[in-house]
């Protein structure tokens, strides 16, 4: 099983920006993000394949940018514009042979 270790979160005020990161002890086919908000249910965010391939959320198109490094085996989530709706904990997450691994999770709050 890959481990992740996740990076980043913390406070922040609408319209400002913060920078995840995640760091996998082996490499990893697909990389990403996920966010589970209070009382919903955990929903993507971005994921990037190792060729560099990306899926966004709709929610997130145009203000999160994911990237990685297969070198080092990490992915970062950069979110600008951020709202008071993107407040959840972010999950990092990859995928090796089909099979899916989770980071402890990360606070993000965004403040109005």
């Amino acid at each position: 099983q890959v481990q992740l270790v996740e990076s980043g979160g913390g406070l922040v005020q609408a319209g400002g920006s913060l920078r995840l990161s995640c760091a996998a002890s082996g490499s990893i086919f697909i990389m990403g993000w996920y966010r589970q908000a209070p009382g919903k249910q955990r929903e993507l965010v971005a994921e990037i394949k190792s060729a560099g391939s990306t899926n966004y959320a709709d929610a997130v198109k145009g203000r999160f940018t994911i990237s990685r490094d297969n070198a080092k085996n990490t992915v970062s989530l950069q979110m600008n514009s951020l709202k008071p709706e993107d407040t959840a904990v972010y999950y990092c997450t990859a995928v090796v042979n089909n099979w899916r691994s989770w980071g402890q999770g990360t606070q993000v709050t965004v403040s109005s």
